[in-house]
């Protein structure tokens, strides 16, 4: 038992004050004469023991009723540990879109929200964090009509992200107890094994979780284009039961262009394909129903009119080659030799390559600088045999570049940099049994450009990243059969369509994308992108020839966009949200370390109060001292 004021107990000294005056009472006698009568002498006595046995009552009743009064003004108080320190409570309710989840025909986002302001006492201050928005030392009550009507986020915080948000909001003090609440359904995707709880703080999970985990998916789409058949758009969906056939339809804006049917594999996965018109514009939705999830129900995608990449090729050989690699669909490609080239035209090209050139004049070097500083693409193809001191002049200006000396000795060209952004979704998987294209002689080079393409001795064959591109070794077919080699039609296409980031079909939301637009802005000029309802301008970098557009941060909101110049409509991008939630695959919370599970957020409430809970006696020691005075007066009154 504890006393919430102590230090009143002292006065239980009082009780010495009644135990005295008794005992001084006991020692009194008073002498009455009377004849020697035995009888008399008896009932004399027998008077004397019961004022007494009356008296020792009477002194024990009152120091109990003392007693009693003192110990419920002192308001003694039993309780846990705990609910005497001071706490802080922080809250973290995640609000990702696969908490759209219906359960007892509501979302599992509004059944969190609406159980947490039910059990949340109205008083009471903690502070609240979703994916996106955060409230600071709030109670319930202010932040009531914020939490009704906040809207599903594209995020989802990991277990790391939410500790060291929840460190934020919780005080430096190390004499407080901080609680960290988590109200989630507690995706897999939220926990990784690196992931870890901070033991310092008591954590409880609640999961909040639907009875029916199936969902359906719009996960992708992508474009065919064949010359012998019809352009073609497949979309890929996911979440279905075996067999299971469900309607999709394409519209082109408001219009429904085309309807069919998804159906199912064992494994859950579809695939669909539309015939769509071939080098027209395209504003297009992909639309299913399902009884899961809503916001993976939709997919926005836009073909726009492409603009052609500019390809200049300055050569001192036969570069047909190129001619086959940049076909006139997509390329405009220009071929000059140095006594032919127009120095002015420079700036007016995406790409330039130098093919097979003995030697790069100084004045040509910085023309080149002047354009790889405005955006271009550079690709070096050296001769076999050439000036090393023209080129390393030229070479050193990008990422330290330098050709050492030639090599004679033949090498096959067998490593291939999967991850480097070249041949990013050109290969299914990793490929090691191809045929080796090789090289007779090559040039050792030392650059701090990553390698591309690397030789069976571990030495670059092509190296470079964001616009500047070489090869250390001629490509002509006495030295190389590299033009001969599968590889060569990826890796010139993607070092030519890096030269000018052409918009894909859509864009995923919070991935960092760069788009390039054919466009010669002015000096007040800026570009903006805006749907209905939604506008924000994007970062943007003007050069000679181009606007180069970057999105990360914006849109937050999924739909097809319109990048426009002073209100008239240039092309149109098309954003969707990540795919991250539509699996509702759920992790075991009993593995995860440093938490304390309940099963409701009713449950935990009731937990928490518990472990705050205080219970107080006061009230019954007022009652016991009413008893005594009742007792004293019975004693009185009945006792002789």
């Amino acid at each position: 038992m504890q006393f919430k004021h102590p230090e009143i107990l002292w006065a239980l000294v009082l009780l010495l004050i009644p135990i005295l005056i008794h005992l001084f009472q006991l020692r009194r006698f008073k002498k009455t004469p009377f004849t020697n009568v035995a009888m008399l002498q008896q009932v004399v006595s027998e008077s004397r023991k019961s004022n007494t046995l009356k008296k020792w009552l009477l002194l024990l009743t009152r120091l109990l009723l003392i007693a009693a009064i003192i110990i419920a003004f002192a308001q003694p108080f039993s309780s846990k540990k705990t609910a005497l320190q001071q706490k802080e409570t922080v809250v973290y309710l995640d609000d990702s879109f696969s908490m759209q989840a219906k359960s007892n025909g509501l979302s599992l986002l509004e059944k969190a929200v609406q159980e947490l302001i039910k059990n949340s006492d109205p008083e009471s201050v903690f502070s609240l964090f979703t994916n996106e928005k955060t409230y600071r030392e709030v109670t319930i009550r202010d932040i009531q009509n914020n939490l009704l009507s906040l809207p599903h986020s594209h995020r989802q915080l990991g277990f790391n992200e939410i500790q060291l948000k929840a460190n934020t909001l919780f005080s430096k003090s190390t004499n407080t107890i901080k609680d960290l609440i988590l109200l989630s359904d507690f995706q897999e995707s939220m926990y990784t094994t690196d992931s870890a709880l901070d033991s310092a703080t008591t954590n409880y999970l609640v999961p909040i979780r639907p009875k029916e985990t199936r969902n359906i998916s719009l996960d992708s789409i992508y474009l065919t284009e064949n010359q012998a058949a019809p352009a073609s758009l497949s979309a890929l969906l996911s979440g279905g039961a075996d067999e299971e056939n469900v309607p999709i339809s394409l519209y082109d804006g408001e219009v429904l262009i085309a309807k069919t049917s998804a159906k199912f594999n064992a494994n859950g996965k579809a695939e669909v394909t539309f015939t769509i018109p071939e080098g027209e514009e395209l504003n297009g939705t992909l639309k299913i129903t399902d009884n899961g999830l809503s916001y993976d129900n939709q997919f926005f995608f836009n073909i726009n009119k492409k603009d052609k990449i500019k390809v200049l090729v300055v050569h001192d050989s036969n570069s047909n080659y190129l001619n086959r690699l940049f076909n006139q669909k997509e390329f405009t490609l220009n071929k000059y030799t140095l006594r032919e080239l127009d120095y002015s035209t420079l700036g007016e090209q995406n790409v330039v390559v130098l093919d097979n050139l003995p030697a790069i004049p100084n004045s040509l070097q910085k023309v080149l600088r002047t354009f790889k500083e405005n955006g271009g693409t550079i690709i070096v193809i050296p001769s076999v045999e050439i000036d090393l001191t023209s080129y390393n002049q030229f070479l050193t200006s990008f990422f330290a570049t330098q050709l050492i000396e030639s090599n004679d000795t033949g090498k096959k060209i067998t490593t291939i940099s999967f991850e480097h952004p070249l041949y990013q979704n050109v290969f299914e998987k990793k490929v090691y049994n191809f045929q080796y294209p090789n090289v007779k002689r090559y040039y050792k080079t030392r650059t701090r450009a990553p390698k591309i393409l690397s030789l069976e001795s571990g030495e670059a064959f092509l190296s470079g990243i964001d616009g500047f591109y070489l090869f250390s070794a001629a490509l002509e077919t006495d030295n190389s059969n590299f033009k001969n080699s599968p590889l060569i039609v990826p890796t010139f296409y993607n070092m030519a369509a890096l030269g000018l980031k052409i918009s894909e079909p859509y864009h995923n939301i919070g991935q960092a994308t760069t788009v390039d637009i054919s466009l010669n802005l002015g000096t007040d000029d800026i570009l903006n992108v805006s749907k209905e309802g939604y506008e924000f301008i994007p970062f943007q970098q003007s050069f000679p020839n181009k606007v180069r557009l970057s999105f990360n941060g914006d849109p937050t909101v999924d739909g097809i966009f319109s990048i426009t110049r002073q209100g008239q409509s240039i092309q149109n991008i098309s954003f969707n949200y990540p795919r991250t939630e539509s699996k509702l695959s759920y992790l075991d919370l009993e593995s995860i370390g440093n938490t304390r599970n309940q099963d409701s957020i009713a449950s935990l409430f009731e937990f928490l109060e518990a472990e705050s809970s205080i219970t107080a006696y006061w009230k019954w020691f007022v009652i016991l001292a009413l008893l005594l005075a009742l007792i004293e007066v019975i004693i009185q009154k009945f006792v002789t």
